[in-house]
């Protein structure tokens, strides 16, 4: 591949957020760019010292920022692309799962899951190892068969499973090179019906996470039951009976947090339709979850639930003043490196936070602190405070991955002080 010509910033710089989605970190970039084509970002790339790409910002850390050159995909021209002998569509990285689903549905197609939200980019989410939820399910990233990437030089490169390193190099936190194409495997359309269901003892927790096809269930950490169960079920299955595990129905559509508007969220109580229009909780176009927000994830052993929550309940009297809402979920294991549910099933505790890190990021450190014992992995785009160096021991493949950013970028071009931090040099 021969070297593009150097360029200078992009014209349409000022289309380039210059704020992640929540609004606690402003991007300490000396450039924006928004590159009109590959080739253009090529040049980019191959002309800075310094350079990262930008999805849709919906990461709470500074682990994608940079101080050179700032990056986004969303000006190049959107290709979804099916395959229909291999079952698999082609995708502009930029392009959110909530573009891409509906023309898959419309072609007879599906991902096997989604995130709750379809406002995220496919590559962003998949660079972080995002997720769904349901006991068989991986996360995003693992229905990931290809990728086409630019790497530091400048030079277009593309990597599928035949690729040794190919499991190293999907969650790849964007360390590895601008993703401009991914390639996903793809299910047959199918329907969904969502049910929500109030009340949820403790003890029926471990049942209730397995009994639908995507299940979330939501609590407060101010009771002793757990407060909502989100049931996204295949339209074909018989809904839940009236007593179904000591909770009640739902009469009316419901939102994740108290006080926000239920027309925000995918139609419940029952209604089937597409798939994309259910396992997601919000819809695209309305705003996700609060947006006045800080996020915490955590990953444990799918079989440690019980006792994850139990050593929560610790310290539940300081978990909730700043808790606009938990979710639990679960996600299947896999082969990614920097996976959190690298070769283990997964308990998953996703805290949405007030907009108050004074205040929130002491409670984080002491939710930590429980869920030590559990080994947990956070999530890479999310806020918490794990010394990077006891973070490198959960990940069998950490010293191979760190490998793997030296050889494809030696001069650091696509680090930043927190890539720096938990892979060095």
């Amino acid at each position: 591949m021969t070297e593009p010509e150097r360029g200078g910033p992009s014209a349409a710089a000022a289309d380039v957020p210059r704020r992640n989605w929540a609004g606690n970190v402003r991007y300490a970039a000396r450039a924006f760019h928004r590159p009109t084509s590959v080739d253009e970002l090529r040049r980019l790339v191959a002309g800075s010292d310094r350079i990262r790409a930008v999805g849709t910002g919906h990461s709470f850390n500074r682990l994608g920022d940079t101080e050179g050159d700032l990056v986004t995909l969303a000006g190049l021209p959107p290709s979804i692309d099916v395959d229909r002998e291999r079952a698999r569509v082609t995708v502009t990285g930029a392009l959110r799962y909530g573009d891409v689903a509906p023309q898959l549905y419309a072609q007879g197609y599906a991902l096997p899951n989604l995130a709750s939200l379809p406002h995220i980019s496919v590559a962003g989410a998949v660079a972080t190892a995002t997720h769904g939820s349901g006991q068989t399910h991986g996360n995003l990233a693992t229905s990931v068969a290809g990728l086409e990437l630019v790497t530091a030089d400048g030079d277009l490169l593309h990597v599928d499973r035949d690729t040794d390193t190919f499991a190293g190099m999907v969650v790849g936190l964007g360390a590895l090179g601008v993703v401009t194409r991914v390639t996903l495997d793809l299910v047959p359309a199918f329907e969904v019906r969502q049910y929500v269901r109030l009340d949820l003892p403790r003890e029926a927790l471990d049942e209730a996470l397995g009994s639908a096809y995507s299940v979330s269930v939501f609590t407060d950490w101010r009771a002793p039951r757990l407060r909502e169960v989100w049931r996204k079920q295949l339209a074909d299955q018989a809904p839940p009976p009236a007593d179904w595990l000591g909770t009640t129905a739902a009469d009316r559509p419901r939102h994740p947090v108290l006080g926000m508007p239920a027309e925000n969220c995918t139609p419940q109580l029952g209604v089937p339709g597409p798939w994309q229009e259910r396992l997601p909780h919000f819809k695209l176009g309305f705003t996700p979850s609060n947006g006045d927000e800080l996020q915490s994830e955590y990953h444990v052993p799918r079989a440690s639930a019980a006792d994850a929550l139990a050593a929560l309940d610790e310290v539940a009297h300081l978990i909730a003043p700043v808790l606009q809402v938990c979710e639990l979920r679960t996600v299947a294991a896999d082969e990614l490196w920097l996976s959190p549910n690298h070769h283990r099933d997964s308990f998953v505790l996703h805290f949405t936070w007030i907009a108050d890190a004074a205040r929130v990021l002491p409670v984080v450190a002491e939710v930590e602190e429980r869920l030590t014992p559990f080994e947990f992995r956070p999530h890479w785009g999310k806020v918490f405070v794990t010394d990077p160096a006891t973070l490198s021991t959960r990940y069998p493949r950490h010293r191979d991955f760190t490998a793997l950013l030296t050889h494809l970028d030696p001069k650091g071009k696509f680090r930043t002080k927190d890539l720096d931090t938990h892979f060095p040099r």
